[in-house]
């Protein structure tokens, strides 16, 4: 075994030993032992053994809140002829200088760090680039760098056109004639007496079945605008959770508090306003100009639409404010819950912290609570739901 203390040149192998026994030191927390190890292969012959040394230097330092030191270390990584880790030290170094306030100097190491990183880590620099754009005021730099950053790096939203195909097919279908409104609803819309007697996959099927040609226009336009947005930001799966879960609470809502039967997807669509309200401004996702203009304009939309929903139902329009309510309402809380899966402004800038096990149980646990408590509200109101004979 290689002995970081004995003096003198290492050869590869015996280099190649010691920098994976303080990467495993490193993964093990021992920050100040590791760090002596980085430190024997520091200046190392073969630049990638040098570079990795001072990435796990800076790695070290930083774990022990010295922040100037790792800031040194960084400096020295980039300085180095150019690696395969090159474009990580770069990186580092950006997000350190960001902290520190010198936007244009993190610019330039994003820059660096871009022309450096693997095809499949430039869309995530490229969202950096496109806010420190923004910030410096260059709105073109910022267009183009948003637009790299969704080129290969964000799925399609298929979960969202694949709710919309199904949708308006049964939207269209529904219109040839009464008589099949009338079985789309027996099949699917929430008959709040079948519900009663235990036909609870209403609850969410309800989205499926629209009240004519202005309702389902209506409600596909506000999905194919919100949709692809919370998608990108949850992954697909989750984005899938989010609307199954939003429309059972709108429709739980309006089975309580509501005798008239209802259709739409309007509920789920509130809990898209919701999610996309509250992530905004809780976890700041990175998102691209388009996006941006649009989710800019949230607030105002839940006002305006619940605004329109309560005049209407003032003037005897069968609005169901309370689905809105309830939908809205939940998908606040699951955006409180998780935080989206794309790139925030928090986790590209922050400072890393040591990765903790309890604090990532403490987490876990409170968000399966904050999801159980949901869901429990969520079968009360069902179970408090008037019984209908």
């Amino acid at each position: 075994m290689s002995d970081p203390r004995q003096p003198g040149p290492l050869d590869r192998a015996v280099a190649a030993d010691l920098l994976a026994r303080a990467d495993g030191l490193t993964a093990a927390g021992d920050y100040e032992i590791a760090e002596g190890f980085y430190g024997r292969l520091v200046g190392a012959s073969d630049p990638g053994i040098h570079v990795a040394a001072l990435l796990g230097m800076a790695e070290c330092r930083y774990r022990r809140d010295d922040e100037p030191g790792a800031r040194a270390a960084w400096a020295a990584a980039v300085e180095a002829p150019d690696t395969p880790l090159s474009w990580l030290a770069w990186k580092r170094l950006a997000a350190d200088r960001v902290r520190s306030g010198d936007l244009p100097g993190a610019l330039e190491a994003y820059r660096q760090a871009d022309g450096r990183a693997p095809l499949e880590e430039r869309p995530e620099i490229a969202s950096r680039l496109g806010w420190l754009s923004k910030e410096l005021g260059d709105r073109r730099g910022a267009s183009r760098a948003f637009g790299r950053s969704r080129v290969g790096g964000v799925s399609p939203p298929v979960v969202t056109y694949a709710l919309l195909a199904l949708t308006i097919g049964i939207g269209v279908a529904s219109m040839f004639s009464p008589d099949s409104a009338a079985l789309w609803f027996s099949l699917l819309g929430l008959d709040k007496a079948a519900v009663a007697h235990g036909e609870l996959y209403r609850l969410f099927t309800v989205v499926f079945v629209h009240a004519g040609l202005i309702h389902l226009a209506g409600n596909m336009y506000a999905l194919y605008l919100v949709g692809p947005i919370v998608e990108t930001m949850y992954g697909s799966l989750r984005f899938l959770g989010i609307f199954v879960i939003t429309a059972i609470a709108g429709s739980a809502a309006s089975y309580l508090l509501v005798p008239q039967d209802a259709v739409g997807a309007s509920g789920a669509i509130f809990g898209l306003f919701g999610i996309l309200f509250v992530a905004l401004r809780v976890h700041r996702p990175l998102l691209g100009r388009a996006a941006r203009n649009l989710a800019s304009q949230i607030g105002m939309l839940i006002v305006l639409n619940l605004a329109l929903g309560f005049g209407l139902l003032g003037v005897g329009f069968p609005i169901d404010n309370m689905a809105h309510l309830g939908g809205l309402a939940s998908g606040a809380w699951l955006a409180l819950l998780f935080a989206p899966r794309t790139l925030t402004i928090a986790a590209a800038f922050a400072r890393p912290a040591a990765p903790s096990a309890s604090e990532g149980s403490s987490t876990a646990l409170l968000r399966i609570a904050g999801l159980v408590a949901l869901l429990l509200i969520i079968a009360l109101a069902v179970a408090l739901g008037p019984a209908r004979g």
